[in-house]
């Protein structure tokens, strides 16, 4: 939305509608329709992108659907991890592989998770504002997350849309070694996928799992990757926050509405 000087023909408010192909890995496209507008003389309000979802019976111990606006977005980073050994053949094994050596590094990533960090970001927002709208006793926990935000991640965590909130996120997503069935293989990459908290930062990341392999002949290197974006305002004087709460509540006016936070795609 953005206000223009009066004239015959222009209004004085119109919300532009911009598409752009930018979906995975596109960083600049709404950057680019922001400058381009305030180059025309636009005065924008908000920028508003996708968002999230009315939720009904998702969040366990909620009465009634709630609707999340993503004030935020998680970070992101894809990070190969290689080894490269010497080549040799099956009959005649050399000890440690390159599968061997890429597999336990993977294996400690899974089993060594990322730091827990419930209530240092939106999602403390999320649950305050929703708290009223849980069943006893977790109205009570959700009201005092400064003090029960430990045990809360340590139940949350024990499945995956609950750890998403908790920390961030590790994925193993592909895995590639071997040409030959009797051949060992000199080389063995895998990708980690990770979705980072917005407490959490892209090079506190890297920082982190190159202190969890903790294995010099593993080859760390990041594919891409971008920080938590910045927080927006949900205050009572947040314009761009306020117009889609009342606009969620003229259509959905069962719904409580909350902030939160959208995952990277």
């Amino acid at each position: 939305a953005y206000s223009q000087q009066p004239t015959d023909s222009r209004p004085c408010m119109s919300s532009p509608l911009c598409s752009v192909a930018l979906k995975v890995h596109g960083l600049q496209g709404a950057q680019n329709i922001v400058a381009l507008l305030q180059s025309r003389g636009a005065r924008l309000a908000f920028v508003l992108d996708e968002g999230m979802a009315v939720l009904d019976g998702v969040i366990g111990g909620l009465q009634g659907p709630a609707a999340i606006i993503a004030i935020s977005e998680k970070g992101h980073a894809s990070v190969k991890l290689s080894v490269t050994t010497a080549p040799g053949h099956s009959s005649m094994p050399l000890g440690q592989s390159s599968i061997g050596i890429l597999s336990a590094a993977v294996t400690r990533l899974e089993q060594n998770l990322m730091p827990r960090m419930l209530g240092l970001g939106p999602e403390r927002g999320t649950f305050e504002h929703l708290a009223h709208k849980f069943v006893f006793p977790l109205k009570f926990i959700m009201s005092n997350l400064w003090l029960f935000s430990p045990l809360l991640a340590r139940v949350m965590e024990l499945k995956p849309d609950g750890n998403a909130f908790v920390r961030t996120t590790t994925a193993v997503t592909m895995f590639h070694s071997g040409v030959k069935l009797n051949i060992i293989p000199p080389y063995a990459e895998a990708f980690v996928n990770l979705r980072i908290h917005s407490a959490h930062s892209l090079q506190g990341v890297l920082e982190d799992i190159h202190s969890t392999v903790g294995d010099e002949r593993v080859k760390m290197e990041l594919v891409h990757g971008f920080d938590p974006l910045p927080i927006s305002s949900y205050s009572e004087t947040a314009f761009g926050y306020q117009v889609i709460k009342k606009t969620i509540l003229d259509t959905f006016p069962q719904v409580t509405v909350a902030p939160g936070t959208s995952s990277a795609v």
